[in-house]
């Protein structure tokens, strides 16, 4: 017997693919949402934030129940641009499924998980006849592969205005590496840019002596926070990493000293840090070896953690009982809303595959992502407990 359509996460998974919610669009995901979740019950609040020089996004919070403890499920509807059509083999926004495989951008990354909440949620409060012992809501956002300025940390404060609380919450990111439920992500390393400037005179390079060359300071300094060990690991996290994107010099010449040099840098960094910290560390370093110069450092994210507890139990209980995998937790890949959420609420992440996230051809199996949606029930279950 075929599973109705409103209890069928793969459907759904398809009605979500099938809107193109380019970031900042909406594209009709959060309308669908919306609506599978209002039949289930569920209160639901649009909120759209604004900023100036950013686009207007629109964001979803929902919420059945009102006694705590109040699990969410967090997430963002948004994708990334497709890139050239002509790479693709499939209508990226045609949600076709070939050989058990459903294709579409935001496959992966990440409305099949959002399907799979929402049905898990149906699925739980069926099992309950609709009375749960606490809430279940959902946060999701339009603006997490974007500038991230009016999405869930914005979404976040309105909730905090409210008086409305988040115990604990999942974020669906596709954490999964070479199975489903083989990785959790319980943390995630912070992450930081920095761009130096580093200024000379400008001259003929025959004639050094009128003029001051950036490019060998600009080398010093990169050379020394190269080297630099900025530590090796902690017991959940791996070892920080300094790493030289880009060097500019812009001359096209090759007897002109130029008169400025730049260059580009990210770190990666642990618990063992703060972007305060290594701040300080880079703008050190460039007063000891760059001489003339200015930086400009951007912290995108702090490092941190949810220690394993409740919250990793239950998933990984929940994982082992339903595909017979042991989780690893982990803190490692980029970035995602967790570092907003990690302010209010235990948190773990873990949801379908990464391997095409972002990628040509993005796709997820079919059984996988029943297999998540069982999951994400049984991660219901543990947490309230089971009727």
């Amino acid at each position: 017997m075929s599973t109705p359509l409103n209890r069928d996460p793969v459907a759904l998974s398809q009605t979500l693919i099938r809107c193109p919610s380019i970031t900042p669009l909406e594209g009709g995901a959060l309308d669908a949402l919306q609506a599978y979740l209002e039949d289930l019950g569920f209160a639901c609040q649009r909120l759209v934030f604004s900023q100036e020089d950013t686009p207007d996004v629109d964001n979803l919070y929902a919420r059945i129940g009102e006694a705590a403890p109040n699990f969410c499920f967090a997430g963002h509807t948004d994708v990334v641009p497709i890139g050239n059509i002509d790479d693709w083999s499939i209508d990226p926004f045609a949600a076709e499924i070939k050989d058990g495989i459903l294709y579409g951008r935001g496959a992966s990354d990440m409305k099949c998980a959002i399907a799979a909440f929402a049905v898990a949620a149906a699925r739980f409060l069926d099992a309950h006849e609709g009375k749960i012992p606490g809430s279940i809501s959902f946060l999701i956002t339009g603006d997490e592969e974007g500038p991230a300025h009016n999405g869930t940390k914005k979404v976040l404060n309105w909730l905090k205005e409210q008086g409305e609380v988040l115990d604990h919450c999942l974020v669906g990111e596709p954490t999964s590496a070479a199975q489903i439920g083989d990785m959790v992500k319980i943390g995630r390393r912070g992450s930081m840019g920095a761009r130096i400037e580093v200024y000379g005179t400008q001259g003929h390079s025959a004639y050094q002596d009128l003029a001051d060359n950036p490019i060998p300071r600009l080398l010093d300094f990169l050379q020394a926070v190269n080297n630099e060990v900025l530590d090796e690991g902690t017991e959940h996290f791996p070892k920080s990493n300094l790493e030289i994107t880009t060097v500019d010099v812009g001359n096209a010449a090759t007897n002109i000293i130029p008169a400025t040099a730049t260059a580009g840098l990210n770190i990666r960094f642990n618990d063992r840090h703060t972007g305060d910290s290594l701040s300080a560390f880079l703008q050190q370093r460039r007063l000891e070896l760059a001489g003339d110069s200015d930086m400009t450092i951007t912290v995108s994210g702090e490092a941190f953690l949810t220690p394993p507890g409740l919250l990793s139990d239950v998933i990984s209980t929940a994982i082992r009982d339903v595909v017979d995998v042991e989780a690893q937790l982990s803190t490692t890949g980029g970035t995602s809303d967790a570092r907003f959420i990690k302010d209010h609420c235990p948190i773990a992440e873990f949801g379908m595959l990464n391997a095409t996230a972002h990628k040509v051809d993005e796709h997820v199996s079919v059984d996988e992502i029943n297999m998540l949606t069982d999951i994400y029930q049984a991660v219901l279950d543990g947490y309230f407990g089971a009727p």
